[in-house]
């Protein structure tokens, strides 16, 4: 069995009886959906035509929520329809960023998420959902794609039917007949300051400001606003975790290398920086999830084929090597030291990397899904690590050899970040959506946060007087604390803009 949807657009009128029906029979609280409708109106007066569409979960067949979702909170029913389990669910809001239908929200009575789930205690009675049966024009069609002889299926076999988003692969089980281009396109069709019922966030407004007359004789009169999952918290997260990642891998590659033993620096402060802000992150990660005290269903109830699950077994793998690097360091133990680097220097490498898996699984967002991710992140964690070292080796009195090589790796890891940012916004993105979110990063609102603060404060100016310092040899160490320091709150400020831009763009 595979139950799905088929709208008729030929029927729709707009009515929002569906909306009104499904608010009722789950209870969906105010400013939340689970079914709405989205008006967009094309032509030119007086030729001009409304067109309606009826928006909700698609119950994919390959459904990205269900692969992120850390706890199986969210699952495939043996009758194909996505169900979710509020008793499962931690609220780490990973479905929403994956969904490309934005069909998922945090319900504020559960603080867990909710979303269309067919009517599944209805269906099992042998009822049909409450949208369907609420329809003045039959215009919403529930059955079983999975029968080649059900009503639905033939529908699908003889009309032209559209699907939204068909290139995400997800393989949804919403069809539309008659379905309109630009109101299935997400921001196709501009959207003016209000609509003709409902106010917009400012949010929403600035994520519009590049699409502004793209269809020219067409504009979205009505649609809901739908929140963005991920904030501060998260930018704050993954930089906190390259520090934390940093310092081992950073000790590591120049241990391993031949480049400098330092019992002290690299055998005490980076496994105890490691330490700390592995801490910090894994503090930052509970405190985001709308549940908390549920964290350990991570761990205890995990969905194998979810990288939030596989980041969290990584860091707790990464922080037994950096306790037993650093009793190698305390108890001065060459054999131990010498047993610990190499998997400090591979679970340190995929402790700062993780995330671009993560990131990957979040199939909605196309910024994020970049192959030059990974690298990156491994870059920013060297990065962080060799400033979070420099910082130490000044102020431990290290030597000056151990302080330039040290900030030599800064030197060389603000040049390849550069370099690698510049190939994020400069090579051709993957699609027009990943082009545009670039776009709003780079020359919409956060231009300036982008340009002055992660390029020019935390690539430009340390690159500049790093240079200055190794021609100008001097005793100070202020300098060298000053450039390192700039260096990580420009790390900062490029993950808020990456996390942002991400999410920016509407996606229904």
């Amino acid at each position: 069995m595979e139950y799905g949807f088929v709208i008729d657009n030929r029927r729709c009128i707009g009515c929002h009886a569906c909306t009104v029906a499904c608010k009722a029979e789950h209870e969906v609280p105010l400013g939340n959906f689970r079914t709405w409708v989205k008006y967009v109106e094309k032509g030119t007066f007086p030729d001009v035509r409304r067109y309606f569409t009826v928006l909700r979960c698609n119950h994919c067949q390959d459904a990205p929520c269900v692969n992120i979702c850390p706890t199986r909170a969210l699952f495939h029913r043996h009758d194909g329809i996505v169900d979710f389990d509020k008793e499962q669910c931690v609220a780490c809001k990973a479905c929403m960023a994956a969904c490309p239908y934005d069909a998922i929200y945090i319900d504020p009575s559960t603080e867990t998420a909710a979303k269309c789930n067919y009517c599944a205690h209805k269906v099992e009675l042998g009822l049909e959902p409450a949208c369907v049966t609420v329809c003045p024009e039959q215009a919403i069609i529930a059955g079983d794609f999975g029968n080649p002889q059900s009503p639905i299926s033939r529908l699908v076999a003889l009309e032209q039917v559209m699907v939204r988003k068909p290139e995400k692969g997800t393989m949804p089980k919403v069809f539309y007949i008659a379905g309109d281009s630009t109101s299935l396109t997400p921001g196709a069709a501009p959207r003016p300051v209000g609509y003709i019922w409902a106010q917009r966030p400012q949010s929403e407004i600035d994520a519009d400001y590049h699409r502004a007359g793209d269809s020219g004789v067409a504009y979205t009169s009505y649609d809901v606003s739908h929140a963005k999952p991920w904030g501060f918290m998260v930018s704050f997260y993954l930089w906190t975790k390259s520090m934390a990642a940093g310092p081992i891998l950073a000790a590591a590659l120049l241990t391993l290398s031949g480049y400098a033993r330092a019992p002290v620096l690299f055998g005490r402060l980076a496994p105890m920086a490691a330490l700390v802000f592995t801490f910090l992150t894994v503090i930052l990660l509970i405190s985001d999830l709308g549940r908390p005290a549920r964290f350990l269903k991570i761990l205890l109830h995990p969905n194998p084929r979810s990288w939030l699950v596989w980041g969290a077994q990584i860091l707790t793998a990464y922080s037994t090597v950096a306790l037993l690097w650093l009793a190698a360091g305390l108890l001065l133990s060459e054999p131990l030291f010498a047993m610990v680097q190499w998997p400090g220097l591979i679970l340190s490498t995929l402790a700062a990397g993780y995330s671009a898996f993560l990131l990957a699984q979040a199939r909605a967002r196309d910024l994020w899904q970049s192959r030059l991710l990974f690298p990156h992140l491994v870059v920013q964690a060297f990065l962080a690590g060799s400033a979070v070292l420099s910082i130490g080796a000044v102020y431990a009195i290290s030597g000056r050899a151990l302080v330039d090589l040290l900030l030599r790796s800064v030197l060389g890891g603000l040049v390849v970040h550069g370099i690698l940012i510049l190939s994020e916004v400069a090579l051709p993105a993957g699609n027009k959506d990943a082009s545009d979110a670039v776009r709003y990063m780079i020359q919409g609102p956060l231009a300036v946060r982008f340009w002055f603060g992660a390029v020019f404060c935390g690539v430009a100016l340390p690159i500049y007087l790093l240079a200055f310092y190794f021609s100008h040899p001097g005793p100070g160490s202020l300098l060298p604390a000053a450039v390192c320091a700039g260096t990580l709150l420009g790390l900062l400020v490029y993950e808020d803009c990456y996390v942002i831009a991400g999410q920016a763009l509407p996606l229904s």
